[in-house]
C-alpha cells in the first residue's frame, strides 16, 4: 500500500498499465497470430455493446446540461444490449491504425505524459474531423435551417456548425483508455488464459453477442422501431 500511496508508486503503477514489457506490447499488434485476430473480435463484440451504454449514459449526461437529445433518439428506447456497431469499427480502427502511431509516438518520446499528451491531440483532431467531414455530407440543413441527424449549430465551440469540441475531446479521451489502458490489458489478461482458456472465452463472448443481436433486434422489431 505504501508503494501504490507514493507518487513514484503511482508512476510505477501507470508505467505498467501503459507500457507494458516489450514482449507483451509485440501482441498489441500482431495480425500475423491467432491470438491478435481472437482479442480483437472480442473486443469488436464487447465494444459494440459497451459503446452503446457509454453513449446512453453520455446522452443523459449531455440532455441534462444541454438539453440537446431529441425523444425519439434511438438511445432511448433500444435495449441496453443492443450492438451499435459503430464502436465495434471505432475499436478495430483504434487498433489498426492508432495502436501503430502510438508506438511510433513511444518512440519519440522520453515520458510517458509527453507521449499520452500527444495521442490525445491527435485523437481529438481525428474525432473532430470525421464528425466534421460526415456532417457536410450527410448533415447539411434544409431549406428551413433544419439538421437532419443532429444540430450543433447553436451550441458553444461548435465547429462550422457541424462538430462539436465537447463531443470531440470525450472521444479523444475515450480513445485514450481504450488504447493505453483497456486493450494492452484486455490482451494481457487473456494471453494469461493460456490457449484453451481463451479459445473458451472467445466462444462464449460470440455466443452471448450472437444472443444479444438476436434478441434485441427482435425486441425492436415487434415494437415497430426497426
Amino acid at each position: 500500500m505504501a508503494i501504490i500511496g507514493s507518487s513514484s508508486g503511482w508512476k510505477k503503477l501507470a508505467r505498467m498499465v501503459c507500457l507494458p514489457s516489450e514482449r507483451e506490447r509485440s501482441i498489441l499488434f500482431a495480425p500475423k497470430t491467432w491470438a491478435f485476430w481472437r482479442n480483437n473480435i472480442m473486443c469488436f463484440c464487447i465494444n459494440n455493446i459497451l459503446g452503446h451504454c457509454l453513449e446512453s449514459l453520455y446522452c443523459k449526461i449531455m440532455d441534462k446540461c444541454f438539453g440537446i437529445i431529441d425523444d425519439d433518439y434511438a438511445v432511448k428506447f433500444d435495449p441496453w444490449y443492443h450492438p451499435y456497431w459503430v464502436y465495434g469499427l471505432g475499436g478495430a480502427a483504434m487498433t489498426f491504425i492508432f495502436e501503430p502511431i502510438k508506438e511510433e509516438i513511444l518512440k519519440r518520446h522520453k515520458s510517458l505524459p509527453g507521449a499520452v499528451l500527444e495521442s490525445y491531440a491527435i485523437a481529438v483532431l481525428a474525432a473532430m474531423g470525421m464528425e466534421l467531414g460526415f456532417g457536410l455530407v450527410v448533415n447539411r440543413p434544409d431549406e428551413d435551417g433544419n439538421y437532419p441527424y443532429w444540430d450543433n449549430s447553436e451550441l458553444p465551440l461548435n465547429v462550422f456548425k457541424q462538430a462539436w469540441l465537447v463531443n470531440d475531446l470525450v472521444i479523444g479521451a475515450v480513445a485514450m483508455a481504450y488504447v493505453w489502458v483497456a486493450y494492452p490489458l484486455f490482451c494481457k489478461g487473456m494471453s494469461k488464459l493460456g490457449e484453451r482458456g481463451a479459445n473458451a472465452a472467445f466462444a462464449v463472448t460470440i455466443g452471448a453477442f450472437a444472443a444479444a443481436c438476436v434478441s434485441s433486434y427482435r425486441k425492436l422489431i415487434k415494437a415497430g422501431h426497426l
